[in-house]
């Protein structure tokens, strides 16, 4: 049995990208870069040589479309230096009239002639990155599809030969049936999704790569000034499991025993409620808890502007401002207009590998999944989240809000199955005053009370009663207590405040 042999690899230029390839592109191999225009294949290839000129290798950008200063001018938007490469222009000479001899016709020469001009030009400098830009207006050149096979059959043998890294880049405006595929090394797609409202999508698959160990499936990417980011897909079971620690405490003690002990670690915890219950109150409770013990606690907020979360924290005497100095405790929005999936997973790893983020908190997830409905797997998504968030001991706090707030309360969907803590969240009338009950659905990893209790958020903090033993209804979105006042938490001189 032969030994197997590991191919040596060239960096991208983009982090993310090279994780997905397994440490990068194989070395002296011709790769094909294929997407729709404004996939930003030029932006990528362009990355690649940047990266080439920073290792100190002669690197070879030949382009039919565009002109150096074309090129340069969309370079420099991104503040890149590309000073280092040599650009080699294919392109008439109509579209430059200074232009000199050197310039290729490509309506008036033939295919066998292009191709000995761009070997001449690799001889002439010697590279050791090319980018070729791109293959479809070379493939117009050709006569016919066997001359076209056979060039590039002798550009591959030519360019493996030189040991060069090689990047195709095809706009897959003229099909050829898959052709290139058959005799490059890699293969990565991009695509580009319109959605109905908000940012494009882009994401990227590496659709062939010979001899080496890729991360399979579509992984999210975005463009932005100086930046090419790739979002890797997660895969939880890659991620070894850490051990837990102590259950994570609200400081309230009436509910953390209501829990059986508090929040344990990692496990997933879901609160249920209509908008203004608190939910996002409470969850805030634990994350500030975990931060005050010197945790790093992180909060995904893709309903509230930075302005109203402070706000609300202060009204309810949770004031983070000190936890956010000491860098303890970070607040993120999550725009979900320009936010994609994978963008959003690839944020939440960064807290947990990066800063060891002990308490996780999502709010809420009715907007994360709304508000993306052309992404058909989010459950999937969400759900090698959690897993991925539980191995690493994380205790993670997802908010779902239900529709409705008095009355027939629905969940506009089921994730209960996806949590280990479900903490039900209800408003409720008694003694001609607006009131709030909280009881503990589910706990996997423990016992818990089995009882309705009134809770409230004030400034003076959270409050939780003693089982309401007369409260009925509950569960069938019309409550009705019978008990005595006696009992309920008195609210007289407490203004109205929970989210």
């Amino acid at each position: 049995m032969s030994e197997r042999v590991d191919l040596p690899l060239t960096i991208t230029g983009i982090p993310e990208l090279d994780v997905v390839l397994r440490g990068g592109l194989p070395t002296d191999r011709l790769h094909l870069l294929e997407g729709a225009p404004g996939t930003g294949k030029t932006t990528i290839g362009m990355r690649f040589l940047i990266d080439g000129i920073e290792r100190s290798e002669r690197c070879l950008y030949i382009t039919f479309a565009e002109s150096v200063l074309e090129l340069k001018s969309a370079a420099a938007t991104h503040g890149w230096d590309v000073d280092g490469i040599d650009f080699f222009e294919l392109i008439p000479e109509e579209a430059h009239a200074s232009r000199q001899q050197t310039v290729l016709y490509p309506s008036e020469v033939d295919f066998g002639r292009t191709v000995e001009r761009m070997v001449q030009k690799i001889e002439d400098t010697n590279p050791g990155r090319v980018v070729i830009d791109s293959i479809s207006d070379l493939r117009m050149l050709a006569q016919n599809r066997l001359a076209y096979r056979r060039q590039m059959l002798e550009l591959k043998r030519f360019l493996q030969g030189r040991n060069i890294t090689t990047i195709l880049l095809d706009d897959l405006l003229h099909s050829d049936d898959g052709e290139l595929h058959s005799f490059v090394h890699g293969v990565i797609t991009l695509d580009f999704i319109e959605r109905d409202y908000g940012a494009a999508r882009r994401r990227l698959r590496i659709s062939k790569m010979r001899g080496v160990n890729f991360q399979s499936g579509w992984h999210d990417y975005t463009i932005v000034p100086g930046e090419v980011l790739v979002f890797p897909s997660l895969i939880a079971e890659e991620h070894d499991t850490l051990p837990g620690g102590e259950p994570l405490l609200s400081g309230a003690e009436a509910l953390d025993r209501v829990l059986g002990g508090g929040l344990d670690r990692g496990t997933t915890t879901m609160m249920i409620g209509p908008s203004g219950a608190g939910k996002s109150s409470i969850a805030l409770c634990y994350a500030l808890s975990g931060a005050r013990q010197g945790e790093f606690a992180s909060y995904f907020s893709f309903d509230e502007t930075y302005e109203t979360f402070i706000r609300r924290g202060q009204s309810l005497g949770l004031d983070v401002s000190d936890a956010l100095a000491s860098e303890q405790f970070v607040w993120r929005r999550m725009n979900p207009s320009r936010i994609s999936p994978g963008e959003f997973v690839w944020a939440v790893r960064r807290d947990v590998e990066d800063r060891n983020a002990r308490v996780v908190v999502i709010d809420s997830i009715n907007s994360y999944l709304s508000t993306m409905p052309e992404e058909n797997s989010l459950i999937l998504h969400l759900h090698e989240l959690l897993t991925y968030l539980n191995r690493r001991g994380v205790v993670t706090i997802i908010v779902l809000a239900q529709q409705g707030v008095v009355g027939d309360v629905q969940n506009p969907v089921d994730l209960s199955f996806l949590s280990d803590t479900v903490l039900l969240m209800r408003f409720f009338e008694a003694g001609g005053q607006l009131r709030r009950a909280v009881s503990v659905i589910k706990r996997r990893t423990g016992a818990h009370d089995n009882a309705i209790h009134e809770y409230q958020l004030s400034p003076a903090g959270l409050q939780v009663g003693p089982a309401l033993r007369e409260l009925q209804g509950i569960f069938t979105g019309v409550p009705n207590y019978s008990g005595a006042q006696e009992t309920l938490i008195s609210q007289a001189d407490k203004p109205h405040a929970a989210t």
